[in-house]
């Protein structure tokens, strides 16, 4: 997509110390498998003006939309990114892929790091796919140059494997439940897991009530699951993800807020586009393409969304601090004791909140 590249980042002033942002999680309810239909997931309803807090199943959520109203969600696609092979001495190795750098040449994570050194020859899946290590990077990720015959991406999705999370200790049985059913364009790391809540009939009842939907797309890198370190939140240095947003759904969004009707974002990934590309104005969004390092936390004055839908986000992570900053501090975590209280699953393959 043509367009100006940039790099966009919006910080609020607001002193705010990680450790605000600690609940109690019982290792049991960290969801290791996605549930068995998508939209029957549990949600809970937030209603900021009110205060209160709705327990609900998920395909309820279309009782909460109405004609006119436009929700946004991420149709970045992940990449079965997670490769394991043999090194020409028989030693097995496992490589992630983090970034294309250029034509076959990646930037991946590789284990064990101290066994590959420039030079060194991977074979994966007898031959289908081969690699050289290039050069070492910037914190220890490797410039990887890979060999093949036929498409890349098809012998990706014969021997990759998905990069589910670092909490997600069972195996994947089905590649496409870690993808949304409107996954479009590869390029992610991991999944905007609040769309993973949607299926096909539930978005076509969706439009059908006369709600637009309106599509963003930003690749999520493996940044986001890295933990916050410093205790003063300000002191973060934000990971850096690539977006961009095509004209017919900035005009979806353009007219709904003309119109005075809600902004939905599925997910913080779309939630931080959004607020990337806002007017602070009027908060009418324009096409963009570019690297958002936008950072939200309490403080932070939304421009563009009027609600979100999103999971149950990690204790003291940056997406916790972006829900707490949309529905307040408080009134978040008091519904994330109400969830822990009522056994709800938690994280990428976990539950769903609205925030209205």
């Amino acid at each position: 997509m043509k367009g100006e590249r940039r790099i966009f980042t919006q910080i609020s002033r607001k002193k705010v110390k990680v450790s605000e942002f600690y609940y109690e999680l019982p290792e049991e309810l960290i969801a290791q498998v996605p549930i068995e239909k998508r939209d029957e997931s549990r949600l809970m309803v937030l209603n900021r003006e009110k205060q209160t807090i709705e327990h609900k199943t998920f395909k309820d959520i279309i009782e909460y939309l109405e004609p006119g109203d436009c929700i946004v969600r991420n149709n970045t696609k992940v990449l079965p990114a997670r490769l394991y092979g043999k090194k020409e001495t028989g030693a097995n190795v496992e490589f992630l892929l983090l970034n294309r750098i250029e034509g076959d040449i990646w930037e991946c994570i590789v284990r064990p790091g101290n066994k590959l050194h420039i030079g060194t020859k991977v074979i994966f899946k007898e031959g289908l796919l081969k690699a050289e290590i290039l050069d070492t990077m910037p914190g220890g990720t490797r410039k990887v140059q890979f060999n093949y015959q036929g498409i890349f991406n098809e012998i990706l999705d014969q021997i990759g494997l998905m990069p589910l999370p670092p909490y997600i200790h069972e195996e994947l049985k089905e590649n496409d439940r870690y993808q949304t059913v409107y996954a479009k364009y590869e390029g992610s790391a991991a999944a905007p897991t609040a769309g993973l809540h949607f299926t096909d009939e539930l978005l076509e009842k969706i439009e059908k009530k006369g709600i637009k939907i309106a599509n963003v797309t930003l690749h999520v890198g493996i940044g986001t699951f890295r933990p916050v370190k410093e205790e003063n939140i300000e002191d973060h240095d934000m990971h850096s993800e690539h977006f961009y947003i095509k004209q017919e759904d900035v005009d979806k969004i353009n007219e709904t807020k003309k119109a005075g009707k809600k902004v939905i974002a599925v997910g913080t990934t779309s939630c931080r586009v959004l607020e990337t590309i806002a007017s602070p104005e009027n908060g009418q969004v324009k096409v963009q393409e570019g690297d958002t390092k936008i950072f939200i936390y309490p403080g932070y004055k939304f421009k563009c969304i009027d609600g979100l839908i999103t999971n149950f986000h990690l204790p003291e992570s940056t997406l916790l601090m972006l829900v707490s900053a949309l529905a307040g501090k408080e009134y978040i975590m008091k519904a994330y004791k109400e969830a822990v209280d009522n056994k709800y699953r938690f994280f990428s393959f976990g539950d769903a909140m609205f925030i209205k």
